[in-house]
């Protein structure tokens, strides 16, 4: 019978392989939602190195399985086997294929790094987006300011297309053990979780009082360190409405894992009504914001946020005062 060139055998395992491992690298599901402009970059990256690893994984395993069945030991055999001290050919091939692939994936990883803003933070101004021509001016007259402000930029900073524009919305944020700030400097408000506005470009300016602190956000696939004395960015645009999980990726202390808060992105008209609600709350007069001791309420000030809720008129609120005080 007449042997099957191993070229066939190739080609034939290779239609086998190709379909299979391509449709599995696009149909996981390992990811989570997409809700950022660079999320697709990140998974169309993903989604080519689990195509090669499935591949991969199928023409390693399956010649194993293969081996095992063609070339095993047969009953009564005890012959040793063929002495195989080496092949030059299988060797560069096996050498050659893996180096093409890490190059071309190396590639790949650049170009995706550079569009998403990687390549572009350097030695421009931290907080230029948000300080005023007044106010630079002044610093610049400031040595110790001037250096500050002209500290070199780490991280994923503007697209190709948004290069030279400054950002629709810049928030400062601070890590410390074991928790986020965040400051919005051009309203004066401060919270405990981060809210933007879906559609518009925003810059994280961070930064980290006592150790390294890693900001992730893992439905935008973004992740940047929080460095103690180093200024970091991290630039991107929201895509999607709804509440993500904002998770200190590094390990910074004991109660690292309960560093979380969440990133809020509202439409355009929510983040508004956000922000007007929450410069209304900070500009309150600290009377206004100070808690009240029930105690010093009469029984009718204490009750009266229930009975409103209860429907219960003015009369018979007074009278079931007066039939407690009896």
């Amino acid at each position: 019978m007449q042997k099957v060139p191993v070229s066939l055998w190739t080609l034939l395992a290779g239609m086998f392989i190709a379909p299979i491992s391509i449709w599995i690298g696009q149909h996981h599901h390992l990811l989570p939602e997409q809700a950022s402009q660079q999320a697709p970059l990140v998974d169309g990256f993903f989604n080519v190195m689990f195509t090669i690893a499935i591949a991969l994984f199928l023409i390693v395993e399956g010649t194993i399985l293969i081996f095992l069945f063609v070339y095993r030991r047969r009953t009564g055999d005890n012959s040793d086997g063929v002495p195989i001290e080496g092949n030059l050919a299988l060797e560069i091939f096996w050498t050659a294929i893996p180096s093409v692939i890490v190059i071309g994936l190396g590639i790949y990883s650049v170009d995706v790094y550079n569009q998403m803003g990687g390549l572009e933070p350097g030695t421009h101004p931290h907080h230029v987006a948000h300080v005023s021509g007044t106010a630079m001016a002044a610093s610049m007259n400031d040595n110790s300011q001037s250096q500050s402000l002209a500290a070199p930029n780490i991280g994923i900073g503007a697209s190709p297309q948004t290069k030279n524009k400054p950002a629709d919305l810049v928030v400062d944020v601070k890590g410390i053990q074991f928790a986020w700030l965040f400051n919005y400097p051009e309203t004066g408000i401060v919270a405990g979780e981060l809210h933007v506005p879906v559609g518009a470009d925003v810059q994280l300016n961070l930064s980290a009082d006592d150790v390294i602190h890693s900001f992730w956000v893992p439905q935008f696939r973004l992740k940047q360190d929080a460095i103690p004395g180093v200024p970091t960015e991290l630039r991107f645009v929201a895509t999607k409405p709804g509440v993500y999980p904002v998770v200190c990726a590094e390990l910074c202390g004991g109660y690292h894992g309960s560093m979380r808060t969440q990133v809020v992105v509202h439409s355009p008209e929510d983040f508004n009504n956000w922000l007007t609600e929450n410069q209304l709350a900070q500009k309150q007069e600290p009377q206004q914001i100070i808690a009240v001791n029930p105690d010093n309420l009469s029984p009718s000030e204490f009750l009266e946020p229930y009975v409103q809720e209860m429907g219960i008129n003015a009369e018979n609120m007074q009278s079931l005062v007066e039939e407690g005080n009896r």
